[in-house]
């Protein structure tokens, strides 16, 4: 787990941790959020050139606002499925924009980019370690 500045980014093997109106919200990108992301920018890599080409501040905060609340939704809606006897409400975009600063909503980009890459991240062996291993158990 790491940590920044005042916004604590920290989190799980899936997940980086945000803190939005002194709440902590938890970061994931589950298959939802990526069919969402997906629908809305054709593909996980288009949303950086999508993010980047903004031309104007209102836009390119609108989207990043829409991202961080997609993101932090899916933990709420995990939580919300596993214990349907105490749901937690989802976080509105309207709550991120009036519980955040711009200064804070850049700082979220550590933060956006370390859940993302949580979420697509594959566990990858060479042959050689494959090979090795077998030789110590042999």
């Amino acid at each position: 787990m790491s940590t920044s500045k005042k916004n604590a980014i920290s989190g799980t093997e899936r997940s980086a941790v945000i803190e939005i109106g002194g709440e902590s919200y938890e970061l994931i990108l589950t298959t939802k959020a990526t069919k969402a992301i997906a629908g809305k920018y054709g593909g996980l890599e288009n949303l950086g050139d999508q993010l980047l080409k903004a031309e104007n501040f209102e836009p390119a905060l609108s989207e990043i606002v829409w991202l961080i609340t997609l993101l932090a939704n899916q933990s709420i809606q995990i939580h919300n499925l596993k214990h349907p006897d105490a749901t937690r409400p989802l976080l509105t975009e309207d709550a991120v924009e009036l519980l955040t600063t711009p200064m804070e909503l850049a700082t979220f980009k550590s933060a956006v980019t370390e859940a993302m890459f949580k979420g697509t991240r594959r566990e990858v062996e060479s042959e050689e370690e494959q090979g090795s291993k077998k030789e110590q158990a042999g």
